[in-house]
């Protein structure tokens, strides 16, 4: 089964923005400062504590939100949680997404930019069973099994390459039981996740790179609403700073963070935890990139990414990169 064309899943979205948010782009008021001098809020993930979120929760432990004049709260959204909407509504005054929902979402009415980004290096993948003989990527879409995958970008963007699939696309429903039941199944993961999962499991995953076809999006990419970045431009770089100063302390080490990711998960265990800190090392600070330029991002990067989605149908037009992004 193929996924549903990518035009719907973009009507669905906005759809869904419109149908379950009410007030939508109604303006986030600045966070209120208490009498304690500290300006409370709350950072909102786009999936459960897993090492991809380890500097924001080392930012926590350190006291970096602290010293920035923040008391920031983390709450995990859970698998699915289209956050953009959470933070368009107001209902949250920052969140994570990735770079190609941030898009869709200004497309879609949604008054967000994004000010920070974890991975300079699209950590999606596509894993497979060693023992089958893949080479490329193009393999996995032209021999017969299972593929399973969201109905994403990403996922359009290698049809579009590969044409039409000889695998049979199925819906992900997240964990990896069917890939390890199955020796024809092959799903989609984060590269420094569920195929560390599976080797411990005792399978034999293989993984393809989605960033190696072409389509590298930034990800785990925090996002406000554009108004706070006018009305307090103070508090958006404060959080910038606290987020940067926490990511350098997981990068260096990721014992104490990873501690309380994991009191919050049970799912993933202790090595995992250690494991999947260390595989994302590059995809986060790649070489030649210094601690002090952690969660950057260029204008070249943004367009390419706007003319990507505008080939697959996802927007109608070239977004303005001086809006939807900044460098605090």
């Amino acid at each position: 089964m193929s996924a549903r064309p990518i035009k719907l899943l973009l009507l669905g979205l906005g759809l869904l923005m419109l149908t379950t948010s009410p007030g939508c782009d109604k303006p986030k008021e600045a966070a209120a400062t208490s009498s304690d001098g500290m300006t409370h809020l709350t950072l909102t993930l786009d999936w459960k504590p897993e090492p991809e979120f380890g500097g924001f929760y080392a930012a926590q432990l350190d006291s970096d939100f602290i010293k920035n004049g923040l008391a920031a709260a983390i709450q995990p959204a859970g698998e699915g949680a289209a956050t953009w909407q959470l933070v368009g509504a107001g209902k949250t005054d920052f969140a994570t997404t990735s770079a190609d929902q941030v898009l869709i979402a200004r497309q879609a009415g949604a008054d967000i930019t994004a000010i920070f980004t974890v991975y300079q290096t699209f950590p999606q993948g596509v894993m497979v069973h060693q023992a089958r003989g893949f080479k490329t990527m193009k393999d996995v879409f032209t021999h017969p099994g299972t593929l399973q995958a969201e109905d994403n970008a990403w996922l359009h963007f290698l049809e579009k390459h590969y044409g039409t699939p000889v695998v049979k696309i199925i819906p992900y429903t997240g964990g990896i039981s069917q890939f390890l039941a199955q020796k024809d199944c092959s799903q989609q993961c984060f590269v420094t996740s569920e195929p560390i999962l599976a080797k411990k499991a005792g399978s034999d995953p293989q993984t393809f790179l989605i960033s190696d076809e072409g389509y590298n999006p930034y990800t785990t990419v925090v996002i406000c609403q554009s108004a706070l970045l006018k009305s307090n431009p103070a508090e958006v770089k404060a959080m910038v700073t606290a987020c940067r100063a926490g990511w350098q302390a997981y990068l260096a080490d990721p014992s104490k963070a990873n501690a309380a990711m994991h009191a919050a998960n049970s799912d993933m265990d202790a090595d995992t935890f250690a494991a999947g800190a260390a595989a994302q090392k590059p995809f986060i600070q790649p070489a030649g990139m210094t601690s002090d330029q952690l969660g950057t991002m260029t204008a070249d990067r943004w367009n390419t990414l706007s003319n990507e989605l505008i080939e697959l149908g996802v927007l109608d037009n070239a977004a303005s990169t001086p809006d939807c992004f900044v460098n605090p």
